[in-house]
Order: structure tokens, then sequence, then C-alpha cells
């Protein structure tokens, strides 16, 4: 299964379709896969777990999501006003 997903990550090209989100607009998409990214890092890293399975959230949301979101995003989570639930 290890080698299933390097061979998916190696092959990544763009965010494939998820049926969560049917619609053109891919702000939700978005949302969802930067949370899952950092909710995913954070289970991991706690359990001492290696988080290479946690980079698909990243490249999707990074496909996704507008460069001046994520930095947004990112400086909330410092400073501790981040809106969503990590």
């Amino acid at each position: 299964m290890a080698e299933d997903l390097k061979t998916k990550l190696e092959n990544y090209r763009t965010a494939p379709f998820d049926a969560r989100f049917p619609n053109q607009n891919q702000t939700r998409n978005c949302w969802s896969n930067y949370l899952d990214f950092h909710r995913c890092q954070k289970v991991l890293s706690a359990k001492g777990a290696d988080t290479a399975p946690c980079e698909w959230y990243g490249r999707v949301y990074k496909s996704l999501c507008p460069t001046s979101w994520i930095q947004k995003w990112d400086e909330q989570r410092e400073e501790g006003i981040f809106p969503g639930k990590i």
C-alpha cells in the first residue's frame, strides 16, 4: 500500500474529482482539504507517526486554493485566530 501511495503522489498532476464537491465552485473543496491536511499533520505528529500520507491533502489544497488564502490562513493559525477546527 505504501508503494501505491508513493506512485499516486509521483503521478499527481492536479486535484482529482471529489464527489462531495460536484459543482464548478471548488471553494469548499479547497477549505476541506486545507483543514484535512493540518488535522492529519496534527494527529500523526502527536502519535509520532510518519506524516507522509498527509501530503496528498497538501497537494490538493495547494492546487485548488489561491495563494493569498493559504497565506492568510497560515497567519491566522500562527496568531491563534484561525476559524477552522484543526
